[in-house]
């Protein structure tokens, strides 16, 4: 009555041999290097607006953390040249303290002392900054 079928299901389980898998470890890495390497694109943006010492050691700091969670590979630095004007610091400073915020969550659920510190630090460095811009 009914035809065999010939093919296999859809909804079969894949094999697992055919694709590459990462540990949630290795998964962990890869995020809180994307999200050290975003926050190092906005310190490198605040740098070129109002260079600081602060900044300048943040930024290698963040270089330093980002080349050890990718094994070595320094990540790639921006030379931002762009006006000053006090919006555009303070949305940029606000940015970095949200970046922060998702590397500091992401480093606490691997148990990464190092990363959850510095990303602690830039939270409150850029809530600090944000306060600042923002003052009358």
């Amino acid at each position: 009555m009914y035809e065999p079928i010939r093919t296999k299901s859809v909804h079969t389980v894949a094999d697992d041999a055919g694709f590459p898998h990462r540990s949630r470890e290795e998964e962990l890495d890869i995020q809180l290097a994307g999200h050290l390497a975003a926050l190092l694109a906005v310190t490198d943006e605040l740098r070129a607006l109002a260079p600081s010492a602060d900044l300048d050691t943040a930024a290698e700091r963040l270089a330093l953390q980002v080349a050890r969670l990718r094994g070595g590979v320094r990540p790639v630095r921006s030379a931002v040249a762009s006006a000053i004007h006090e919006p555009h610091s303070a949305a940029l400073h606000q940015r970095a303290h949200a970046l922060a915020g998702r590397a500091l969550v992401v480093a606490a659920s691997r148990a990464d002392t190092a990363a959850a510190i510095l990303s602690a630090e830039r939270m409150d460095a850029h809530a600090d900054a944000t306060r600042l811009v923002g003052a009358p």
